[in-house]
């Protein structure tokens, strides 16, 4: 038996809320999980794990769940993660990533749930005019999915500021690798993640891997991005808990990220290095809404929270991430 209270993790059998999910029930928390497992898998919620598939957006589901279970705290990953398909089609994103996350947050005032975790992003700061980028740095979203992440985040502080709930906003800065047991990983099918992009194309699942800008004010042109390990991320939701429960009175608005970047280039050389396999590179244009380097000042979580990343390298993160790879491969042989 244990005092904790059970956590809902929303998007629990996607690739960050899997994670989140591992990283609770290693620290003894109870866990239940919902997702619509349109982009989620039911083989990467634990089979002990209470698992409902259902939308967030479905109240009398959501709060039937929260008060059966007697949730404490709601982790919420649930929502629609792609920067140039939010450009193509914003009303799918604010429909998910917004509305619904409302009624998520109605549902958990509604059922008295004290403390909500919320997946935001570093694509709430849209292009930074300083790097590394703070937390109190201007929020001002250069495409629909970084724009209705922050509408959610606004939703919480207001929320917050009348009701008995606190909030941690974590804004991820690019989440990479996988469970260094292989529990779980990256799995959609046609992931844009770089990393996931990369081990596939290593593994000659794809012909290439397309560079997206060359021209952009880097020290080689391309892309650069603070590359997170999604076990260290995990670690932080798990923390970032402990900090909610004690103390209520206080939320909390963190950056999760290394702060230091990598470039695309540099990213597909370690690739090449640990497979000692070179992927065929094509470049290509920029993609909308892509900012030239986005780098986190991670500062304010070292000092809130007692969160030491054990898995900032990249070699780690690449040959985490082509383990998982690996091991798709033999499920679904």
């Amino acid at each position: 038996m244990t005092d904790k209270p059970t956590v809902l993790v929303t998007g629990g059998a996607g690739y960050i809320g899997s994670h989140a999910v591992l990283a609770l029930r290693d620290a003894g928390w109870p866990v239940a999980v919902i997702d619509t497992l349109v982009t989620g898998f039911r083989f990467a919620v634990p089979d002990d794990v209470p698992f409902t598939q259902g939308d967030i957006a479905d109240q009398p589901l959501v709060e039937a769940l929260l008060r059966s279970h007697h949730v404490g705290a709601i982790m919420h990953f649930a929502g629609s993660v792609v920067v140039p398909e939010s450009v193509a089609d914003p009303l799918k994103y604010y429909h998910n990533n917004t509305v619904k996350s409302r009624a998520l947050i109605e549902s958990a005032v509604r059922c008295g749930v004290p403390h909500f975790i919320f997946s935001s992003t570093a694509a709430t700061y849209g292009t930074p005019e300083e790097s590394p980028v703070r937390e109190d740095a201007p929020q001002q979203p250069i495409n629909p999915y970084g724009m209705s992440k922050l509408m959610t985040e606004a939703m919480l502080a207001d929320v917050a500021a009348v009701h008995p709930i606190n909030y941690c906003a974590l804004r991820y800065f690019n989440v990479a690798g996988a469970d260094p047991q292989a529990r779980t990983g990256q799995s959609t099918a046609g992931a844009t993640h770089l990393i996931k992009v990369a081990v596939e194309a290593a593994l000659g699942k794809r012909d290439h891997v397309s560079i997206f800008g060359s021209d952009f004010d880097t020290p080689d042109g391309t892309g650069v991005r603070d590359y997170i390990h999604v076990s260290d991320l995990a670690a932080a939701h798990v923390l970032a808990l402990e900090a909610l429960i004690a103390d209520p009175a206080t939320s909390h608005r963190l950056n999760c990220g290394y702060g230091r970047g990598f470039s695309v280039l540099e990213v597909l050389d370690a690739v090449d290095r640990i497979t000692n396999r070179p992927i065929t590179r094509r470049m290509d244009g920029r993609r909308a809404g892509d900012p030239a380097a986005l780098i986190s000042d991670n500062s304010a979580i070292l000092a809130r929270l007692p969160w030491q990343p054990r898995h900032a390298d990249l070699d780690q993160i690449v040959t985490h991430a082509l383990a998982w790879e690996r091991r798709l491969d033999d499920m679904r042989k």
